[in-house]
This record gives structure tokens, C-alpha cells and sequence, in this order.
């Protein structure tokens, strides 16, 4: 396992809570480059999230300061996201590929 030292996992979301609402919420640390809430299949939160920041320094402060507060009434938890190298190299894979796909379609 790989620790990210720009990626958040928030933990203990809402249900209500969107991708849009944790952008809002986690931007007044830094640029933030993406910010999700994972979703079941019926399209009903899971009750978690990912944020991630274009720079670690941000990333650091918004885990510090957002850790234990409250969100919509409920107190969140926010550490780094952990991923396996598997998971990592496949992502790296498809963005690749995406790209290789990319001037392809523009012609």
C-alpha cells in the first residue's frame, strides 16, 4: 500500500453530500484537482469520499484542520487516501491509453 500525500479519503459523509459540496467545502485550502463521493448503484451515497489536491502542503492542511469536524451534522473523518500499487498502475494504464486515444478523435 501506497500512502498519497495529495489524495483525502473523507469518511462519515451525509448521505446528502456530493462531489460538488466537498469541492466547495475543501477548496478554501488549495486548488483542488478533483473531489468525489462514491455512490451505490442505486445512485445513494455511500457515506464517503475522495479529495485530491494539486499540491501535498494543501492536502496536509485540510486533513488537519477538517478531521473531527462537524459537515452537515455529522463529524467526518478525513485521513490520506491509501491505494495498492495494482490499483495505481491501472489507473496510470487508462490514463495512457486515453491518451493515446485522445488526437485520434480530434482528427
Amino acid at each position: 500500500m501506497i500512502i498519497s500525500t495529495t489524495k483525502l479519503f473523507v469518511g462519515g459523509l451525509d448521505r446528502d453530500i456530493r462531489g460538488r459540496q466537498l469541492n466547495d467545502e475543501f477548496s478554501k485550502f488549495g486548488v483542488v484537482k478533483f473531489a468525489r463521493v462514491k455512490l451505490r448503484e442505486d445512485g445513494k451515497s455511500k457515506g464517503f469520499g475522495f479529495v485530491e489536491f494539486e499540491r501535498p502542503e494543501d492536502a496536509a492542511k485540510a486533513q488537519a484542520e477538517m478531521n473531527d469536524k462537524e459537515l452537515n451534522g455529522r463529524v467526518i473523518k478525513v485521513d490520506f487516501a491509501r491505494e495498492s500499487l495494482e490499483r495505481i498502475k491501472a489507473r496510470e494504464e487508462r490514463a495512457a491509453a486515453m491518451a493515446a486515444e485522445a488526437p485520434a478523435e480530434a482528427a
